[in-house]
C-alpha cells in the first residue's frame, strides 16, 4: 500500500482552519466521490475521508494542516498524480485573498 503525507503550517487560527479543512472536505467529497465525517474538537479536528482503495484523516490545528492518506494496490499506481493534486487543492485554499483595489478618493 502507498501512503500519503502532507503537511501545511498556516498562521490561521483553529476557527479560520475549521472552516477551510470544511471547504475542503465538501470539495473532495463533489470532485473524488469521498465521503467525509468531520469532528470537531478543543485544540484540532480531524476529517477522515475514504472511499474505495482511500483511506485518510486531515488534522486541523491553529497552525497546521496535515494529511494522512492509505491507497489501496489501484489506486497507488497514481500516487504522484493524487498527491499533487491534493497539494493545489490544500495551497490554493491557504492562498491569501487578494487585497481589494483602492479606488482613489475625489475631491468634489
Amino acid at each position: 500500500m502507498a501512503e500519503l503525507h502532507i503537511s501545511r503550517e498556516h498562521t490561521l487560527g483553529l476557527h479560520a482552519a475549521r472552516k477551510l479543512a470544511f471547504t475542503w472536505a465538501e470539495h473532495v467529497e463533489a470532485q473524488f466521490g469521498m465521503v467525509c465525517t468531520y469532528e470537531e474538537g478543543r485544540s484540532r479536528d480531524e476529517v477522515c475521508f475514504t472511499r474505495s482503495g482511500v483511506d485518510g484523516t486531515l488534522t486541523v490545528t491553529k497552525d497546521r494542516f496535515e494529511l494522512r492518506a492509505q491507497l489501496g494496490f489501484l489506486v497507488g499506481a497514481f500516487k504522484g498524480r493524487i498527491e499533487s493534486e491534493i497539494v493545489k487543492n490544500l495551497d490554493d485554499l491557504l492562498k491569501p485573498a487578494p487585497a481589494a483595489k483602492k479606488t482613489p478618493v475625489r475631491k468634489a
